[in-house]
């Protein structure tokens, strides 16, 4: 199947986002040059605030948040966990070392807050899938529910196909209604959807923080893209972090199970594997929990970015008190490929 240079709506129309996305720009700039009487804003209508200090944060009048990195710097988005898997969330910047293909960083910004994220909820429509849908759903929302009120997120349902059900937003309803849009049917493009899903990210998100949730009950069985091209795709600069929700039977679950923790690791992300889709719900709220309490890690490479290629990145972390911590980071990524729209907020 072609790629199309935009997400298709379920009802085709692909040449509506990018004049929607024209029109808000216009409304954006307009509500931006004239006072805000309500004193409210949105994260994607924030003007730039004066960073607090290199790299850090800034609160503008409306009590948006925005995040000032380098062009130069590489950001990462780290879980830090002890040896019981419990989220540990009280470590200061000198608790951190990073590592670029083997070579010692020197950290040029850190920050431990709850701050928006760019989302996309992608969820397997196809035939099988369909007794399990309404648990899904509501799990998808309380994710949403339960994570910060200023994220903005989108809808992707696929098959052997793909649609964007809903564009960036923050409300329940919303969502709810592009999830409703069930057309059990067809096989499974997982890798075509997600690459299609960080590419609108790229380009249309104005968050620095992208996450893509997947949701499957199988294995890919229709994409043009396989799993090492999906992958790659994925690791560009400032790609997303994947979770991936896999509700797997006994007869496919080895192949699928190996593809979602590929592309969940490889990006810094989580795949959990429940039995059934019971479980769900509660892994939302766990993935929700995660995403909320990452630290965010700044450093300007060694190597300059203009070199290109891939790079290996690892993070450690230790502190007293904690025996063994582990970092859950993105592996590594492709430099001089970031596709940003928004930049640095």
């Amino acid at each position: 199947m072609p790629k199309p240079d935009t997400m298709p709506h379920r009802n085709n129309l692909v040449l509506f986002l990018p004049l929607c996305f024209l029109v808000l720009t216009s409304v954006a700039a307009a509500q931006n040059a004239a006072p805000n009487s309500a004193g409210k804003s949105s994260a994607g209508d924030a003007s730039p605030a004066p960073a607090t200090s290199a790299g850090q944060s800034g609160d503008n009048e409306a009590g948006t948040f925005v995040f000032h990195t380098g062009v130069d710097e590489v950001v990462l988005h780290a879980t830090v966990v002890d040896d019981k898997q419990h989220i540990i969330t009280n470590l200061d910047r000198t608790a951190f070392t990073v590592f670029e293909d083997g070579k010692q960083q020197t950290i040029t910004s850190f920050r431990h807050e709850d701050i928006p994220v760019a989302m996309g909820i992608v969820i397997d429509n196809s035939g099988s899938m369909r007794e399990k849908r309404d648990r899904v759903n509501k799990a998808a929302l309380n994710l949403v529910r339960s994570s910060n009120p200023q994220d903005e997120v989108f809808i992707v349902n696929f098959n052997d196909e793909y649609y964007l059900d809903q564009d960036f937003t923050n409300s329940i309803p919303k969502l709810k209604e592009a999830l409703e849009k069930v057309e059990a049917r067809g096989g499974t493009a997982l890798y075509d959807a997600l690459v299609a899903s960080a590419d609108h990210l790229a380009k249309e998100g104005k968050l620095q923080k992208k996450v893509l949730i997947v949701i499957t009950d199988g294995e890919d069985n229709a994409s043009q893209e396989n799993l090492e091209q999906a992958v790659q795709r994925l690791q560009k600069e400032n790609g997303p972090t994947i979770y991936a929700i896999g509700i797997l039977g006994d007869e496919r679950a080895k192949r699928a199970r190996r593809a979602l923790q590929t592309l969940a690791e490889r990006t810094g992300g989580i795949a959990f594997l429940p039995k059934t889709a019971d479980e769900v719900d509660e892994i939302s709220r766990t993935v929700a929990h995660d995403i909320r309490n990452q630290y965010t890690i700044g450093y300007k490479p060694t190597t300059p970015k203009s070199v290109g290629g891939y790079r290996t990145v690892h993070v450690d972390a230790k502190s007293r008190g904690y025996h063994k911590l582990v970092v859950r980071t993105r592996s590594g990524y492709y430099a001089g490929q970031e596709q940003a729209a928004g930049g640095t907020n």
